[in-house]
């Protein structure tokens, strides 16, 4: 899957702390969040004014990670056209963002998306990964 890694952190599941990671060409980013109960990876569009966040993705709740006190390695990696990323938890591929079509994978399929964005959601599908090539 060729895929261009833009942000790597090591986290503990549970400890507050952001991951970011722009795309490397244009408006989009994507953002994964542990804000100490829940884990959320987000699609941002910052071509406008206005609020950025398009669409939300639940990856995890802290006190479901069995393993939660190891750390763990967080990425955000985008397609060579920059319009999909995949966020990968030690190397797994958790959720998946594609800004060309506003549809979002993830392995909770929580929540749905807001009906007023234009974004879907679909159930989690390895099929998702082969928009990286």
């Amino acid at each position: 899957m060729p895929i261009n890694v833009v942000a790597e952190q090591q986290i503990t599941v549970g400890k507050e702390q952001f991951v970011e990671g722009p795309a490397p060409e244009g408006p989009y980013a994507a953002v994964f969040e542990d804000d100490e109960s829940t884990g959320y990876f987000y699609a941002l569009d910052r071509s406008g004014p206005g609020q950025p966040i398009r669409d939300a993705m639940h990856i995890y709740n802290v006190d479901a990670v069995t393993d939660g006190h190891i750390p763990s390695l967080v990425e955000i990696a985008w397609s060579l056209d920059h319009l999909k990323v995949v966020l990968l938890i030690n190397d797994h591929p958790h959720a998946v963002f594609d800004f060309a079509t506003k549809r979002g994978w993830c392995r909770t399929g929580f929540p749905p998306p807001d009906d007023h964005n234009g974004w879907t959601r679909h159930a989690w599908d390895d099929a998702a990964l082969k928009l990286f090539g």
